[in-house]
């Protein structure tokens, strides 16, 4: 089939992209369909002199009002297929662009089990593999066989393995290179098992987040970072080992959780809410009295409105507990 040229839009809202719906205009706006029109496009956007910013699913991203003066790109890399090579363990080859729900709905229809923990996640595929996005234990990089990426300077493929995305806490080698490298497909690993037993534990996920997370207002989830517990009590020492033998521990007057997930750490959002912050606002922004790590869209936020908030959750956290919190959203 011949190549038709594509083209770009141009002067695009960014808002509705945005789970948080809050974001300016972009100049250009593409959405790649397959590897070559990856390459089409960052060639197109090196001749315009324009900056490439890669855009998931619109979450854990805080996109700013001024908008972006270059290339928004939109993976829309699509596809999921199960295989078993040489009667080996089941792989399946997903597009960066499929949604986490969409996964998941094949996790069950084809009775795999490894990633239940994502159950309400939202985002795609490509976005939860660049943060290593995880909860209730598990991480995306525990299902993840190996990544195929292009190198916008190199202009070639790159396919590494598990190992070699360097997966950490909400982190990997594609985070860490920023826009040099756009992920195109994943290949992951799961583990056959009872369809009824992953429903039931993806909807357990799910009401969960329902009963937990604030989802009656726009927002792009957890804002910061959980918080080592080795960052209250050093690793090794007397306090440390109590908090775990314990799971929990006090920390100037405020008792919290000890939760291993991955490692032992304390929530930020309690951290947020015993500094006293739990539904302040500003402007359109408030700081979540159900869950203090998120920030809504209550009533048509602006981004600088959430940065104050963000701002002000970090200086109020460093005051009281002597703690920097870490954002775990990007912003553009």
């Amino acid at each position: 089939m011949p190549f038709s040229t594509p083209r770009f839009r141009e002067n695009i809202g960014l808002a509705t992209f945005s789970n948080y719906r809050i974001g300016g205009i972009a100049r250009f706006f593409f959405e790649p369909k397959n590897e070559r029109e990856v390459a089409w496009a960052v060639r197109e956007a090196k001749a315009l002199a324009a900056p490439v910013f890669v855009l998931g699913g619109g979450t854990n991203l805080l996109l700013g009002d001024d908008g972006f003066a270059g290339l928004v790109l939109k993976p829309a890399l699509g596809g999921i297929a199960a295989k078993r090579p040489r009667g080996g363990a089941v792989l399946v080859e997903v597009g960066a662009g499929v949604s986490m729900s969409d996964l998941l709905a094949f996790s069950i229809n084809h009775g795999l089990t490894g990633l239940e923990w994502a159950g309400g996640l939202p985002g795609t595929l490509g976005g939860a593999i660049r943060g290593n996005a995880g909860c209730f234990g598990g991480e995306t990089k525990d299902v993840v066989v190996a990544v195929q990426s292009f190198d916008t300077r190199t202009m070639k493929s790159v396919t590494r393995t598990a190992a070699a995305c360097a997966f950490t806490y909400r982190d990997s080698i594609f985070k860490k290179k920023a826009a040099r490298e756009i992920i195109l497909t994943a290949t992951l690993r799961p583990t056959p098992g009872d369809k009824k037993k992953i429903r039931a534990a993806i909807r357990e996920k799910i009401a969960y987040r329902e009963n937990h997370h604030p989802l009656d207002y726009p927002n792009i989830g957890s804002m910061f970072k959980n918080v080592p517990l080795a960052r209250i009590h050093p690793r090794g020492s007397t306090a440390y080992r109590a908090a775990l033998a314990k799971g929990e521990v006090a920390f100037r007057g405020s008792p919290f959780s000890v939760k291993a997930d991955p490692f032992p750490m304390v929530s930020a959002a309690k951290l947020i809410g015993e500094s006293g912050l739990r539904g302040v606002s500003f402007g359109g922004a408030m700081i979540s009295a159900k869950h203090p790590n998120f920030v809504v869209n209550a009533l048509g936020a602006t981004a600088v409105q959430v940065s104050a908030l963000l701002a002000l959750a970090k200086a109020s956290v460093h005051k009281k507990f002597g703690i920097e919190l870490e954002e775990e959203i990007q912003r553009v």
